[in-house]
């Protein structure tokens, strides 16, 4: 086996020097400017490879490079003729750049850097447009992707222009500058970061306009994420936007578009009684890869043990009567039970012994092959199937994942969990939108489980029925919706809208868009009244953020259509009038005004991208075994391996301590109920005989014992409330069903053994 990989790559100059970002938040949608700058330092000319991740649904609207005092602005045309244009640049020792959107997934890119002479610099512009997904906290989400981990390509799927160079981060020979912008009608109320900033700087007394910046020295061992807070952030808003001047009216560019904002609130009638029914169908990731640590502290918690604690939580919080099943994934695919079966406490008990076995074992990412095995199990008649998968996210066929979950929307809502750097946006986002479902990102000092529990909230809400959008507008103007339909809504959670507008109205036009939806056989609506006059400054923003959803639309539609070459034509005519890259289409830029001929074979470099895989320590390879299990997207952890064995041998993992809130939870009854025992006891930090003393003379066992466990909730874990209110709810359920005549009495006497002030009222008795 070679181990020297690393070392080669160390030894080649690499011509990427710096690259600098730039952001500019305005409410939830974001432009972003990356300016790569190369210098090529050898003696002969180079052809520099880039492959690099960005969001999966950002739109990438610019590309133009900087040779000297010359900038030329790249176009946009169909993939193939500009591969032949760049390869042809290239052989007539022309200057050429290309830059394309991966075949399998929306969320890689490449960029060819071609004929760079010796001691000749470029700067490569790359601007693109992205939404900014609201979080469980209500913050708003922008991460600009800093690492690439090797996707796993399954069989006869390998993409050769996409394969990833990858180092430690490290090793990384280029540095990283960033800084942003935000902007608001409301007040931004603070950002925060997984990486260290400067301090926010405020621009104007109210505080609607900030800036940032990242801290020199950053490491490339994390994606970037930021985190902003906005006053009030759930306002149903629309963005009306002029067409371009020089486009053609009529055409997408050349009409306005408006951007709708919608936040649905729900009766609070409907929201007060949860479904106690569903099917929960669990799809957890055990590729090698989920064996890496979710973050740099000092503890190092694995993936797969934070993902093994959310089950836990997910487990002990399900309804009873509803039915649930495990599965777990790699090269190939477990099940803890044969089909779904019925939740009570002997198969709880019986999933949850399976978790706790539970390693990341199983080798690649190959996650097409277990959804297909779910899909083929019949539905139970009246209980809505919810799917929750929890991956690291690094797979090579992400079109064809979604195009499944997309045919199977109609039987299930989709959850979706991204957990570590450098998870595939693409494939999160993407199986969550076309499964109805939710999307959620845990990087960082994240924890898992509250993220979660908000996905297990929005699964337990009724799905909502018959949802329609209606538009008044003056006469003369008509609208055209380029979103695809609104299948899902949730209580709090944005809806997103973009429609062309045509026709003549004037200035002071008012327009109104209503959404009108089912929920539990409750008809329900939301209305928003907008003014039709264009917002100043805004640039084409709403218009390429509209045709990318479009683009998204139209690719799905030839991956399942027999007239694929038509929908295709139409994805690069859109592609190219807008200016918005596609799977069809790349960016294409040749320096045609360079006179002098550029001389003799082109050296290949492969530009190297951080990979947090080779700061994964926590296991051992001493055996040959272990190299079979290892696939593809883990021979970078090998090559670690021998490496690391050149010095010596693994330092000892430290096994972290049981968090006290998971240590309490797993004591709990599916019923709702905690026993009174030893375990409980230390669990609350007190002796058996303290709490079997404290005991009320009239109380059960069991009432006083899980009325300590509430009181210890509210006491000591507020913090963490949304970890545990579901299963508080369903301790108090249980209590409210056993009448007990002495619960006041256990309140009081809990508070006293406890150190606690919680009031009967404030634990729902």
């Amino acid at each position: 086996m070679d181990c020297c990989g690393l070392l080669t790559l160390q030894k080649e100059p690499v011509p990427l020097k710096s690259i600098e970002v730039e952001l500019e938040v305005r409410d939830h949608v974001a432009t972003v400017v990356s300016t790569l700058n190369y210098e090529n330092k050898e003696d002969k000319p180079l052809e520099a490879v880039f492959v690099f991740p960005l969001p999966g649904d950002a739109a990438v609207c610019h590309f133009s490079a900087q040779i000297g005092q010359t900038q030329i602005v790249a176009e946009v045309k169909e993939k193939q003729k500009a591969r032949e244009e760049y390869d042809d640049a290239l052989s007539s020792g022309q200057q050429a750049f290309l830059l394309e959107e991966s075949d399998q997934s929306p969320d890689i890119f490449s960029l060819r850097v071609g004929s760079l002479p010796p001691g000749e610099s470029a700067s490569i512009r790359l601007e693109y447009v992205t939404e900014l997904a609201v979080q469980a906290d209500d913050g708003l989400r922008f991460c600009l992707p800093a690492v690439l981990n090797p996707r796993y390509q399954p069989q006869d799927s390998e993409d050769p222009l996409f394969q990833v160079t990858s180092v430690p981060a490290s090793l990384v020979p280029y540095s990283l500058s960033f800084s942003a912008r935000v902007s608001s009608p409301r007040p931004v109320s603070k950002v925060e970061s997984n990486c260290s900033l400067d301090p926010l700087q405020y621009l104007n007394t109210d505080q609607t306009q900030a800036t940032v910046k990242l801290a020199t020295g950053h490491k490339f061992d994390r994606d970037v994420e930021l985190l902003i807070y906005y006053k009030d952030a759930h306002q149903p808003t629309a963005v009306v936007e002029a067409g371009q001047a020089s486009a053609e009216p009529g055409s997408l560019m050349g009409d306005p578009v408006v951007m709708v904002s919608l936040y649905p609130e729900f009766p609070q009638s409907v929201m007060s009684s949860t479904a106690s029914c569903g099917e929960f169908v669990f799809l957890m990731d055990r590729s090698g890869s989920m064996d890496c640590a979710t973050n740099n502290t000092e503890q190092k918690e694995t993936r797969i043990s934070s993902a093994k604690d959310t089950l836990l939580l997910l487990l002990k919080s399900l309804p009873m009567g509803c039915y649930f099943n495990i599965y777990s994934f790699g090269s190939s695919y477990e099940h803890i039970f044969p089909k779904s079966v019925e939740y009570g406490e002997k198969t709880m008990e019986e999933a949850l012994k399976k978790v706790e076995q539970m390693k990341a074992d199983l080798g690649g990412t190959e996650i097409l092959e277990s959804l297909k095995h779910i899909y083929s199990q019949p539905c139970i008649p009246t209980q809505p199937r919810q799917l929750f998968v929890f991956t690291d996210g690094e797979v090579g066929n992400t079109k064809e994942v979604i195009d499944l979950v997309k045919k199977n929307s109609g039987s299930h809502r989709c959850f979706s969990f991204g957990i570590g750097e450098g998870a595939s946006s693409a494939l999160i986002n993407g199986v969550a939108k076309e499964g109805g479902g939710h999307a959620q990102f845990i990087t960082g000092t994240d924890r898992m489980q509250p993220k979660v529990m908000q996905s297990l909230h929005f699964s337990l809400q009724p799905a909502v029925e018959d949802v329609s959008v209606t538009w008044d507008l003056p006469k003369g103007s008509t609208i055209t919706v380029l979103s695809p339909p609104i299948t899902s809504l949730f209580q709090g959670q944005r809806s997103l809208i973009y429609a062309q507008l045509t026709g003549q109205s004037s200035e002071a036009a008012e327009g109104c868009v209503t959404l009108k939806y089912s929920l539990a056989g409750h008809p329900s609506e939301n209305q928003l009244h907008f003014s039709l006059r264009p917002a100043a400054d805004s640039g084409l923003i709403v218009h390429r953020l509209a045709a990318r959803t479009l683009i998204c639309l139209l690719e799905m539609e030839a991956e399942n259509n027999q007239e694929k070459e038509e929908v295709k034509k139409k994805v690069v005519q859109l592609s190219v009038q807008s200016g918005v890259s596609s799977s069809f289409t790349a960016f294409i830029v040749v320096n045609s005004d360079n006179n002098k001929e550029i001389q003799g074979p082109l050296l290949h470099r492969d530009i190297p991208m951080p990979d947090v895989y080779r700061s994964c320590t926590s296991f051992v390879c001493d055996s040959a075994a272990m190299f079979e299990e290892i696939e593809a997207e883990d021979r970078c952890l090998m090559d670690f391996c021998c490496l690391y064995s050149m010095d010596g041998e693994f330092p000892p993992a430290k096994k972290p301590l049981r968090d006290p809130l998971l240590q309490l939870v797993s004591l709990q009854k599916a019923s709702g109920c905690w026993l009174l025992d030893p375990a409980l006891a230390a669990a609350l930090r007190k002796t058996n005989e303290e709490v079997e003393k404290s005991k009320p003379e009239k109380a059960s066992s069991e009432v006083w014992a899980t009325i300590l466990a509430l009181i210890w909730l509210h006491g000591f874990k507020m913090d963490a409330k949304d970890e545990w209110e579901l299963l508080a709810a369903k301790a108090v359920s249980w209590l409210s069903a056993q009448k007990a005549p002495s619960v006041t009495e256990c309140v009081e006497a809990g508070n006293i053994l406890l150190g606690c002030s919680v009031q009967k009222t404030a634990l729902g008795l």
